[in-house]
């Protein structure tokens, strides 16, 4: 992710922490959990990639100071997909004031896990996903941002590889279990159906676990 998306990403819970009045109120201890599916939590820092960098330089310009007004407890999936709801329920047993994940699979485990704890998110595709009802409305307790172009952008993906390689007969696709059996992965296998790559045999899909911080 990039500065952008991450200052926009958490921009989206400034309808719940009126962040700009509270700045000139005496100072008062918040508690955020930074859960993420496989990043290391030793990163998830100011000294850490620029992404993170960039997320703890906004909350200061905006007047939340780690150790000072704002406590932040970091969590990581490890990118062991079947451990998500069960992070996702011990999250929500420490009752943090706010919850920023990102990736499809994490954002259901907590929907499922607590409806009043305010949620921010990035998704692909939140309605596909059976996230929230509507982008304009999501209603409850989560928000966030839709990652532009929903899951088209799957299947333009493949489109564009096909273009680049038009004589492509097989292709490895890379993701978790998670990504194959939701929508996500419909999308794949109808988009390699409109290029012209079957399956079984010229198209195999290769359900993989990526290390590294991938969004699933």
């Amino acid at each position: 992710m990039q500065r952008r998306e991450f200052i926009t990403l958490f921009g989206g819970a400034a309808t719940m922490w009126p962040l700009a009045a509270r700045a000139q109120q005496p100072a008062q201890m918040k508690r955020i959990a930074l859960v993420f599916p496989s990043a290391k939590v030793s990163e998830i820092s100011m000294s850490g990639p620029p992404r993170y960098r960039a997320f703890f330089e906004e909350l200061n310009r905006l007047g939340y100071i780690e150790n000072h007004n704002l406590a932040v407890e970091r969590y990581s999936g490890e990118g062991r997909t079947e451990r998500y709801a069960e992070l996702a329920r011990d999250v929500v047993n420490t009752h943090p004031d706010l919850i920023l994940t990102v990736g499809g699979r994490l954002s259901l485990d907590f929907k499922m896990a607590t409806t009043t704890i305010p949620l921010v998110t990035m998704i692909i595709d939140p309605i596909a996903l059976g996230l929230v009802a509507s982008i304009a409305r999501p209603g409850g307790n989560i928000t966030g941002i839709a990652i532009a172009g929903g899951l088209e952008i799957i299947g333009k993906r493949m489109g564009l590889l096909v273009e680049a390689i038009p004589k492509l007969a097989r292709v490895s696709y890379l993701g978790s279990h998670p990504f194959w059996e939701d929508p996500r992965g419909a999308v794949v296998r109808e988009a390699a159906k409109r290029a012209g790559i079957s399956r079984p045999n010229a198209f195999a899909v290769l359900r993989l676990m990526i290390s590294a911080n991938l969004v699933c």
